[in-house]
């Protein structure tokens, strides 16, 4: 995120200003110091965006909805550059629940009333037909949850924050998914981040050697990332046969930063013989008997994509614990459908 940039020694002190307005209730104030603070943004320093970070999230509830959003990306642009996302967490997470339950309400008031295409959540559209077709609350909610999905999803990109929510993450996601359905806009980022799994366990059978494998998982955003980094520990680890991704492969899926192209190593499937994509989410693989199983498969064809991370700023792990012995893995192979 880029705010623009002057000034370094400006940053807080915008800051400082836009609290003393917000709180003063001083909208033509509180336009100035959200400028300057954009302004300033991209000279100011760690520790200006350690302290501005948390309090700008505080002011969240007392900032009126039109810029709310404005300032929760913001704040998460805060957060990508070093705040506690833990300590801004909890504002913008309440922020967003509002935003999709008024973006729910837009999408249900827009069908009931004729219909049509959507407007595009991120374009100017705004106006006094629209607030009378669906009200202004319900339509400021559909105009800014792009907004609260950016900023969201920086808080999300941090483990502390996702174990934190907990079941709150359920909640979100049921609130997301009639936005989903009525539109074309699928918030993928939002509900991908959402679908993160943390400390996870996985049971990984390789059929063509009847082989089994327990890991963990942590901060995965996309299957791409998980089957690269399956490779790594399997194949690089010199379990099975395959391709074996090099160092930089796995080290881009884990923290470093960038893509490199790569080559897959199996065919990721469920126990009942179903392919699990790439493009999907390790929340797609089914638990069996309280831990999530994956079979791996020869893959029908070659397949390459560039390795990395869905989000660059989340750390992603995949952890080795033990290679099952014989009878636990004829255990689990007698949970999954003959290979298709």
């Amino acid at each position: 995120m880029n705010f623009g940039r002057k000034g370094r020694e400006r940053f807080l002190e915008a800051v400082a200003g836009f609290e003393t307005a917000i709180r003063e209730r001083d909208g033509q104030r509180s336009q100035h110091a959200m400028q300057e603070m954009q302004q300033s943004y991209g000279d100011a320093t760690d520790r200006e965006f350690a302290q501005a970070g948390p309090r700008l999230a505080a002011l969240l509830p007392d900032v009126p909805p039109g810029p709310r959003g404005l300032v929760a990306v913001l704040t998460g642009a805060c957060v990508e550059r070093g705040a506690d996302a833990t300590a801004c967490a909890p504002y913008i997470v309440g922020g967003l629940a509002e935003a999709l339950t008024a973006a729910g309400e837009f999408c249900e008031r827009w069908a009931a009333t004729g219909g049509g295409d959507l407007p595009d959540p991120d374009s100017d559209f705004m106006d006094d037909a629209l607030v009378e077709r669906v009200g202004s609350a319900a339509a400021l909610g559909w105009a800014t949850l792009p907004q609260w999905e950016m900023a969201s999803v920086a808080m999300l990109s941090h483990g502390a924050v996702r174990v934190r929510l907990g079941d709150r993450r359920a909640e979100l996601l049921a609130a997301l998914r009639p936005v989903q359905e009525a539109s074309e806009h699928d918030f993928k980022c939002l509900h991908y981040a959402l679908l993160v799994l943390d400390d996870e366990p996985l049971v990984v059978l390789h059929r063509p050697t009847g082989t089994g494998y327990a890991l963990r998982m942590s901060g995965l955003g996309d299957n791409f990332q998980l089957h690269t980094l399956l490779a790594g520990a399997l194949v690089g680890g010199g379990h099975v046969p395959g391709h074996a991704p090099s160092a930089q492969e796995v080290a881009v899926c884990r923290d470093a930063p960038g893509q490199v192209p790569t080559t897959g190593s199996f065919n990721l499937v469920t126990p009942g013989g179903d392919w699990v994509w790439n493009e999907g989410t390790p929340s797609d693989i089914p638990v069996v008997d309280g831990v999530r199983l994956l079979v791996l498969d020869p893959p029908p064809y070659q397949r390459g994509w560039p390795a990395g991370r869905f989000f660059p700023r989340m750390t992603g792990d995949l952890v080795l614990e033990r290679v099952l012995d014989e009878a636990e893995t004829r255990g689990w192979l007698e949970h999954c459908a003959p290979a298709k």
